[in-house]
């Protein structure tokens, strides 16, 4: 939860325009302001202050107790001009929450944090959780030192400056070990613990088990990603409460599935109860992996049968691609999602205009592989290569990831041994639309009339269709140098079911600092004024030109009547 501060009604003001923005995040305190920020400091995980600095410190240092362990502190003055990490930048998570602040009110976020200033990952945000000495193995590697990466396990991470020797140490580790001087240990998510149990097994007997199971193999419980069984199993108190005090999700199989997986110890006493011959065993292994601890059983003390099996199984070190739409092309219209996948990448894999676009979003060290045009399939199979590699991947394109763009060609060479993210982007039908009015306001159909990929007569035929339905249809890569009949005959094929005085809006470069554009005519529409870099908008038999914008209606009763009214009015006031 986030607390919200304030004094004064201007700051008032900002901090219900907040809450109105996060209802679900955040608490109003009301009252006098430093038993507020005390409230707030006691239950909240994070405070935003619509108060001067200097007050906040004075506020706040009383209270101030481990950067472990502290909220987070904006402060936002009184003009909303700036949102100011205070207090808990990583730890605390008031870094990104000032970022999300500025977004919301339009302030500036000001972050002093060392690693943020000159764009490298702290150590401590990247998601996994972290000991030893963070401070020394951070500032080692932003004054230019050597610092050694010793991978136990592989796992994806954001660029960083490691080497294969350093004085300094980041160990990727699901291991029990204790940080050294100078060293810092980062715990991936690798360990699946399949649990089986009894009906009615105590939560502490299955916690026990599961608990004894990774210290026996000296793993750590940091690097527990989740608890898995059968389904029959789903809603057992003891697995469901262990799991809760783990703060790891419970996974599910059904029978079927875990009978096929094969294992070092099956039994007929799970067969006859649930169905298949293992459930700790195979459950741990049904997402794949090295078995590490097999299967073993709770001990009671008392005399009494155990109630609990387990098994532990490192799943492998999975790679991430995230395939990232960059928009038309202006930087307002790059989504907070895509920028975050692109900072977090330590790949980037593009085509080299695209690449250009946001080059100066990546962190330092970034591994960039550009390409020309005409690549696709090519970069593709690259991003794909580099995310089975265990490393964190962007494939970026231009628009939407899946309109046209790299989405496709990349998942269809990504096989499971990958992480797939899909990272949406403003397409530039969706640009140029907005540029000419609505023209997209009722059913519409996108249609790319490049025939190097999709045989011509596959392209006229969606054509021809398109305009017996009726639909706007909007025309990407609509001609070049190589490719100039196209267009016309495109337009043809719309010619013989629409009028000549149908709108057609034509846009170049949407959103970009040379953006053109102009409303024409489905018969003065001359093709040579188009390129690559064009959108071509066809109306359909509804769309009209209103006050200079091209307007598709949507098709309502009442729009229907509202424009029937208004022609009746005008033929009345003749």
């Amino acid at each position: 939860m986030i607390g919200l501060i304030s004094a004064t009604a201007a700051g008032a003001a900002a901090r219900d325009r907040l809450a109105a923005a996060w209802p679900d995040r955040t608490r109003v305190y009301e009252g006098p302001v430093g038993d507020a920020v005390r409230a707030a400091f006691a239950q909240c995980e994070r405070i935003v202050c619509f108060l001067a600095t200097g007050a906040v410190v004075r506020l706040v240092a009383p209270l101030l107790e481990d950067k472990a362990s502290d909220p987070g502190v904006v402060c936002v003055d009184e003009a909303g001009r700036f949102a100011v990490s205070l207090v808990g930048g990583h730890g605390g998570g008031a870094n990104e929450l000032a970022r999300e602040v500025g977004e919301v009110l339009g302030a500036e976020p000001v972050v002093t944090t060392a690693t943020d200033a000159v764009g490298l990952a702290g150590l401590d945000t990247l998601g996994l959780p972290v000991e030893g000495d963070v401070a020394a193995v951070s500032r080692a590697l932003l004054d230019g030192e050597a610092v050694a990466l010793r991978a136990d396990v592989t796992w994806p991470l954001p660029p960083l400056p490691l080497s294969g020797e350093g004085a300094y140490t980041v160990r990727l580790t699901d291991r029990v070990v204790g940080p050294r001087a100078g060293e810092v240990v980062l715990r991936p998510p690798t360990l699946v613990v399949g649990v089986g149990a009894s009906r009615g097994a105590p939560a502490e007997e299955v916690l026990a088990l599961v608990e004894g199971a990774l210290r026996d193999a000296g793993l750590s419980a940091a690097s527990l990603a989740r608890l898995a069984t059968v389904d029959a199993k789903a809603g057992e108190p003891g697995i469901v409460e262990a799991a809760r005090r783990l703060a790891v999700p419970l996974v599910t199989y059904a029978a079927e599935e875990l009978a096929r997986v094969g294992v070092p110890n099956p039994s007929d006493a799970p067969l006859a109860a649930v169905g298949t011959p293992s459930v700790a065993e195979a459950a741990a292994l049904a997402g794949g992996g090295e078995l590490l601890v097999p299967k073993r059983k709770s001990e009671r003390g008392d005399g009494r049968p155990a109630m609990a099996t387990c098994a532990v199984v490192r799943r492998p070190g999975r790679g991430r691609l995230a395939v990232v739409g960059l928009g038309p092309g202006a930087r307002d219209l790059l989504t907070p999602r895509a920028k975050a996948e692109l900072r977090g990448a330590s790949v980037l894999v593009g085509l080299d205009q695209y690449v250009d676009q946001i080059r100066d979003l990546l962190r330092p060290g970034t591994l960039v592989l550009e390409s020309g045009l005409g690549a696709e399939e090519e970069r593709a199979r690259t991003a794909v290569e580099q995310a089975r590699r265990g490393r964190a991947v962007a494939l970026v394109g231009s628009g939407d990831a899946g309109v046209y763009a790299m989405a496709s060609p990349a998942l269809a060479e990504a096989s499971d041994d990958i992480d797939v993210v899909g990272v949406p982007g403003v397409t530039a039908a969706l640009a140029a639309g907005a540029v000419l009015g609505a023209p997209l306001g009722h059913d519409h159909v996108s249609i790319s009339l490049s025939d190097l990929h999709t045989p011509w007569e596959v392209i006229e035929r969606r054509v021809r269709a398109s305009a017996e339905a009726d639909l706007v249809v909007t025309f990407y890569n609509p001609r070049s140098r190589g490719r100039d009949w196209q267009l016309p005959k495109a337009l043809a094929i719309l010619a013989e079911h629409r009028r000549p005085t149908t709108p057609v809006g034509v846009v170049r470069n949407a959103s970009r600092p040379d953006e053109s554009s102009r409303l024409t005519t489905l018969a003065a529409l001359d093709p040579v004024t188009v390129d690559m870099m064009t959108v071509v908008t066809v109306g359909n038999t509804a769309t009209r030109e209103v006050a200079g914008r091209m307007v598709t209606p949507r098709g309502y009763r009442w729009q229907a009547a509202s424009t029937s009214g208004s022609a009746a009015g005008r033929e009345e006031s003749r």
